[in-house]
């Protein structure tokens, strides 16, 4: 069983897709990486990437073309600029070079280099092969896989016994809700500080709240923008950016410069139900069309899903709490990273192996049971409410219209939300003893309804809205 780190599941990224846009970035740069270990970097005459099943049946919605070059050139996700990106794309057609890993221009052209291959590679919906041609006439082929929420494998698992060595480390090894359970009784501990044990095994306490720090900054920020940008997201389907409107018409009066004088604006706003249910929607709605517009998001446990965990962590700052502080930050992410790990090791979180209940599902169930912690509630009531929040998403199909991230995407954000708040409440006013459905039986089921599904509705763009809805339509 893999080592799965908090900051594994909430990754910092560009968007619109994890597995369709920073999966085949990382794996780009991870090839080249690659290259260089083996002293054949230099001697690279040309490349050729090939983009196989879901990749290629959405990867132009999801610029997994554009993701793929932007790691061919070396640049990081977390920090490049990502309003250069569109500059950066018209260079490399109109220079017809790309500079491979930033040190070497390689003739390059985007229609013939990159090429879209229908049929599926063994092992994983997003197969992709990196081809390096070299300047003796040889040739060399690898092959990785986007596995959901920005993880990359290569075909042979090359780093399998790695990350099961690295599992055994931690001091509390979990694969299950039960194991969870087992270690929280044993050490009488509440489940933040059983994952932080294990985070500890890996990083310092101060590396530990400095990324932290990071991915929750992230995240404020990309609601911030997401509230304060107006206009049509790109892709043709002529979409409208909600969140600026919906937010003029909560914010207060109160002024702000930054996201965290914001933060507090809203705490003086009013907090009617009707409220709160359009402020928790408008934080969902700002993270994704931020995501869908190219922008930075944290994976939570993916990029389509990115606005469930900030929306409802924002709704306990905001509307819950008003002491709430890092502390309560560190603790609803810690428990939140283990309940998606749960579901990566048990089932999947790629929308391409199980449809969009994968994504909303586990981000609404990750959200509810660090809501629940954070509202006092026990470690058997944290995984209660994970479980309802998901017990409500099964079998929720992946049908993106045109392959953007946008539609139904961007709304289920919101919906996923709402049902995360709502699962809290629910677990928090039940008796874990009565639960007729544990956590590890609706990951099971989960994972059994994800392999019956129709590949139609995985991330192809082949039914459901994808197909009953046109384009001209928009």
């Amino acid at each position: 069983m893999e080592c799965i780190s908090v900051f594994d599941m909430l990754k910092i990224g560009v968007g619109p897709s994890s597995s369709h846009t920073l999966g085949p970035w990382r794996a780009a740069e991870r090839w080249i990486g690659e290259l260089k270990e083996q002293g054949l970097f230099d001697t690279v005459r040309s490349v050729h990437v090939a983009l196989y099943g879901s990749l290629s049946l959405t990867g132009k919605g999801h610029a997994t073309d554009i993701a793929v070059v932007m790691g061919l050139l070396g640049t990081d996700p977390e920090t490049v600029p990502t309003e250069n990106i569109a500059a950066i794309m018209e260079t490399i057609k109109s220079t017809k070079t790309l500079d491979f890993g930033g040190n070497r221009a390689i003739p390059f052209q985007l229609e013939e280099n990159i090429s879209f291959k229908r049929e599926f590679l063994p092992f994983h919906s997003n197969g992709m092969q990196f081809i390096a041609n070299f300047e003796d006439g040889s040739s060399q082929t690898e092959t990785y896989y986007s596995i959901g929420g920005g993880f990359v494998v290569k075909e042979e698992l090359a780093h399998a016994k790695e990350n099961k060595a690295t599992f055994k480390t931690f001091p509390c090894p979990i694969k299950t809700g039960e194991e969870l359970l087992f270690y929280c009784s044993q050490k009488n501990k509440c489940i933040s500080d059983i994952v932080l044990e294990n985070e500890r095994s890996l990083r310092s306490d101060a590396q530990i709240d400095t990324e932290l720090k990071r991915i929750w900054n992230t995240m404020l920020e990309c609601m911030y923008t997401g509230c304060h940008t107006q206009g049509t997201l790109p892709g043709g389907l002529n979409v409208k950016r909600r969140a600026f409107d919906m937010h003029e018409k909560l914010k207060g009066p109160h002024s702000y410069s930054n996201p965290q004088e914001w933060l507090e604006s809203i705490r003086e706003t009013e907090v009617k139900f009707r409220q709160i249910i359009k402020w928790v929607s408008c934080f969902a709605l700002s993270v994704n069309e931020v995501n869908a517009a190219l922008g930075r998001v944290v994976t939570a446990p993916t990029n389509g899903s990115a606005g469930v965990i900030p929306a409802v962590l924002m709704y306990y700052l905001v509307i819950e709490n008003h002491d709430g502080d890092f502390e309560d930050i560190k603790k609803f992410l810690l428990v939140a990273g283990e309940i998606g790990s749960i579901f990566k090791k048990g089932a999947t979180i790629s929308a391409a192996m199980g449809g969009c209940q994968a994504e909303i599902g586990v981000s609404s169930a990750m959200a509810a049971g660090a809501l629940t912690e954070l509202m006092g509630g026990t470690p058997e009531q944290v995984l209660m409410a994970a479980e309802i929040a998901m017990e409500h998403h099964l079998g929720l199909t992946c049908d993106p219209i045109g392959g953007l991230v946008q539609i139904p995407c961007i709304e289920r954000n919101a919906m996923g939300a709402i049902k995360a708040i709502n699962a809290a409440e629910l677990a928090m006013d039940s008796d874990p003893k009565e639960a007729k459905v544990p956590l590890d039986k609706v990951v099971n089921t989960m994972w059994e309804t994800a392999k019956d599904m129709n590949s139609k509705y995985k991330e192809t763009s082949e039914g459901g809205l994808a197909v009953g809805v046109f384009l001209s339509d928009c």
